[in-house]
């Protein structure tokens, strides 16, 4: 089992989720972040003052899935938030040593 993390921007939500349930993805947490990488924030006007935004919005996505189901996820991921312009985000993958689900104690590929 993988454990995905995504970072996008929040109006790829939409897209990536679709993308992710047309690979059989059946569940995802979505959680609202900020950050920056090597976009490195940007600057606004606001009543004539300019100030610099260092931390942009983003959204955190987590995806639980079985190993042989992790490529599939990440190329949906990454063709459905991509727009080729910097700041588009990052994923992140690692092992899941054991899953529970709390309502019937399954482990593993049956709690997913």
């Amino acid at each position: 089992m993988k454990m995905v993390m995504a970072i996008i921007k929040p109006f790829k939500l939409d897209d990536v989720r679709e993308a992710l349930a047309d690979v059989g993805v059946a569940g995802i947490t979505v959680t609202e972040v900020k950050g920056f990488g090597r976009q490195k924030g940007h600057t606004e006007l606001y009543r004539g003052a300019e100030y610099v935004v260092d931390f942009l919005p983003k959204l955190k996505l987590e995806i639980a899935v079985p190993g042989d189901q992790a490529e599939a996820a990440i190329e949906a991921i990454m063709k459905a938030a991509g727009t080729g312009k910097i700041g588009d985000g990052k994923i992140f993958v690692w092992d899941l040593d054991r899953v529970v689900r709390i309502r019937t104690g399954e482990l593993d590929a049956d709690a997913l």
